[in-house]
Parts: structure tokens; sequence; C-alpha cells
């Protein structure tokens, strides 16, 4: 019963495509980010950012980065076919680590009263579509600690979720690799979990379970 929920590993050909598309969509989210525009909001709908609680973090990690490469630039000076090959990934990789930030500012929940869905985001590694009729409660729920369990998703950010959400009945949700299971119970958190949680009993009044 348990591996009929769970789809089959992902290839060889596959995988290679899988971390080739999440660099894009990193990179996507940079020139977002820079435009000042927002992924997947649409007219009618509200939208609830949750990178606040990682901002500090990811600025954190950045400039451990860049300490890092200045480092390897001093160290390796004498060597600089090495130095300049070490210089490119250490480059790339602070603009990874700000672009896995871009992406949580730029694609944030969205609830869409028209269409009945709440979407609950987690820059480009979760979107879960969750039809607002589905949804049996929700709930602010502070959270810092998690155990994974069959048939919940727990999406931290911070190390925290601060948002419970209920459902009547399963939601897929796919994971990086592909790997599809069904999940009742989703934590996510929300910059203003208030807000979400009133703006979500309010719009699935004429979409509540019986």
């Amino acid at each position: 019963m348990r591996g009929a929920r769970f789809a089959t590993a992902p290839s060889f050909v596959t995988v290679p495509f899988l971390l080739v598309r999440h660099e894009l969509r990193l990179l996507v989210s940079l020139w977002l980010w820079a435009a000042r525009r927002t992924e997947g909001a649409v007219a009618g709908g509200s939208v609830f950012g949750y990178a606040r609680g990682q901002g500090a973090m990811m600025a954190g990690f950045a400039f451990v980065c860049v300490v890092e490469s200045l480092t390897m630039s001093v160290l390796l000076r004498d060597w600089p076919a090495v130095h300049h090959v070490v210089l490119v990934l250490d480059v790339y990789t602070v603009v990874i680590v700000v672009g896995l930030h871009a992406a949580s500012v730029v694609r944030p929940h969205v609830l869409d009263p028209a269409a009945g869905t709440l979407r609950i985001r987690r820059a480009v590694h979760v979107d879960v579509r969750i039809p607002l009729e589905r949804i049996a409660s929700v709930r602010r729920e502070l959270r810092a600690t998690h155990e994974r369990t069959d048939g919940e998703l727990d999406l931290a950010v911070g190390s925290q979720t601060s948002v419970t959400v209920e459902l009547a009945g399963p939601v897929a949700h796919v994971s990086f690799f592909g790997r599809r299971r069904e999940v009742r119970v989703v934590r996510c958190h929300a910059d203003d979990p208030g807000a979400l949680v009133r703006a979500v009993e309010q719009a699935r009044q004429g979409y509540a379970v019986p």
C-alpha cells in the first residue's frame, strides 16, 4: 500500500534535466526579483509572502560565500588557472544562494477565490494546489520541530511553520525529483499567518466541506 503512493525513482537521464531546470528557474527568479515582479499572482487573488523568515540566514550564507571566495583568491594567487576556475565556481555559488532567496520572494503563496484554489509554495521546489472545497480547517500554529510523517507535508522556512491546513481529502504533492505522494495535512510559513488564515477562511465560505 505504501509503495503505491510513491512514484518510481527518476532515471539518470531525468536527474540532470531536473537539475538544469532548477538552475534556470533560479536565474529567472533573480530577473523577476530585480524587476519587482511576482510569479503566479492573479487578478482578484491575494499573495502571501514567506521569505522574511529566512532573509537574515540567506544573507549570512551569501556573506560567508563571499568571504570564502576572497580567501581562496589570496591562497591561489600563485596558480592563476586554478584561481580562475575556483573564482567562477564561487561566484556561481553566490548567484545560486541569492537566487534561492529571490525564488522565495517572487513565488509567494497565492489564494485565488475565483478558481477556488490555494497554492502553497516554497521557492521553485514546491507548488501544491489545494482546492478550497477540500480544506477542512486552517489555523495559525507555530511549530519549530517537524517529524516526517506519512500524509503530511511540512514546508518550514527558517526552521518553522506558522500555518496548518488540514484537508478533507488528499491532494498530490510532487517532489523535486518527481516522486508523487498524497498529503492530507500541509504546514507552511507566512510572514503574516493571521492574514493568510483569515483570507482562506473568508474565501472558502462558498466551498466549505459540509
